[in-house]
């Protein structure tokens, strides 16, 4: 074990191509497992927000906060500090304790997943460091991932305290925020998941797949940009109203998108502008997709990357439809969720897609054979 471990961690930065297979494979087990947690979360969090269960818990306690709680006096207190905050005081008075026992699981499963991932990730990572399975270079990679998911944390209840004082709901920018961060540490995973034991193709060069690259980072960026601007849109509920399509009001552009000032408020307050927005960045990322997978075919781009991009593609244009479908219904919870499911979907499309993208782009070296099990 000493001389496998010597061997990886001997291993030139960035090439984790030499390590051997069963390591490979338990740490691609490994992060499958967090990969999946947190679309988990995500699509608690989203249940969360539909249901209007995000303020039911009005303390952060890390630890203690794990344990929910276990009497019937237990449920008294929790409840009597929910009827504190203006949520409840403007929009929910009169609700039953078997009412708030509801959202305060929805809030209590979200939290606890948050949780879970950190056991999940930061038991096996002490493991995996101990036995020599992680290569230097990726040392700190995962080392900061477990850094970016405690402050993802910290800025979930960033956005809970915004809803508790004087507002009946959360801010859609504190909203937009948790979100975006858990896009990124969802995305950051995946992209060490594809790069373990991978090797450069043989015969690629840099300036081949350059251009190639630069069109799915921006394909990427298009994508994140538009589930931000999804977050928006739920953070005001700006899919509740609108309920039209392929018009709003009768028109498509319609009056009133700028009436908020100064201007610039408009792309994030109002709630017509904001979901406005979100339609014309659906349409451009389904354009943009589609002629991205032609635009590959037709340049006789390697097929691995074609591949990707016409999935990016087909995943663009199912979740477009299910968002016109989710809007016409007036977004029903189990749509609303299938949306959200969808648009994760794309974005790990548009993460493997341009990870593809990056890989064969990247100038070809000499790497060790992946050893055997």
């Amino acid at each position: 074990m000493a001389s496998t471990r010597a061997q990886i961690l001997a291993a030139p930065r960035g090439d984790t191509a030499s390590m051997p297979a069963k390591h490979v494979r338990a740490l691609r087990l490994w992060l499958g497992v967090v990969a999946l947690l947190i679309v988990a979360m995500v699509l608690v969090g989203g249940a969360t927000r539909l249901t209007d269960s995000g303020l039911s818990i009005t303390e952060w306690k890390p630890i203690m906060g794990a344990v929910p709680p276990l009497s019937e006096a237990d449920w008294q207190k929790a409840f009597a500090a929910y009827q504190k905050i203006p949520e409840y005081i403007e929009l929910k008075r009169g609700m039953s304790l078997d009412q708030f026992k509801t959202i305060y699981w929805w809030e209590w499963a979200h939290r606890f997943l948050g949780r879970l991932i950190g056991v999940v990730f930061f038991v096996p990572f002490v493991g995996f460091w101990l036995l020599g399975y992680i290569p230097r270079p990726l040392l700190p990679r995962l080392i900061g991932l477990f850094v970016l998911g405690g402050l993802q944390g910290a800025v979930g209840w960033y956005m809970v305290k915004s809803g508790l004082v004087d507002r009946t709901d959360v801010s859609q920018y504190r909203l937009a925020a948790h979100f975006g961060i858990a896009l990124s540490i969802l995305g950051y995973t995946l992209w060490l998941l594809f790069g373990l034991g991978a090797e450069t193709p043989a015969g690629r060069t840099a300036s081949r797949g350059r251009a190639a690259m630069w069109v799915a980072a921006g394909m990427l960026a298009l994508i994140f940009l538009q589930l931000l601007a999804g977050a928006l849109v739920a953070g005001l509920d700006a899919g509740f109203g609108y309920n039209t399509w392929p018009l709003i009001n009768g028109a498509f552009v319609p009056n009133g998108l700028g009436e908020a000032s100064p201007w610039y408020l408009n792309l994030f307050e109002n709630k017509l502008t904001v979901q406005f927005d979100h339609r014309m960045l659906g349409y451009t990322v389904v354009v943009a997709s589609i002629g991205q997978g032609l635009w590959l075919a037709l340049s006789r781009k390697p097929q691995p990357l074609i591949a990707s991009g016409v999935t990016l593609a087909v995943f663009a244009l199912l979740q477009a439809t299910l968002g016109v479908w989710t809007l016409l219904l007036a977004v029903p919870i189990e749509l609303g969720l299938a949306h959200q499911a969808g648009a994760i979907a794309v974005f790990a499309a548009g993460v493997y897609h341009f990870w593809v993208a990056s890989h064969l782009a990247s100038p070809a070296r000499q790497t060790h054979a992946t050893a055997s099990a």
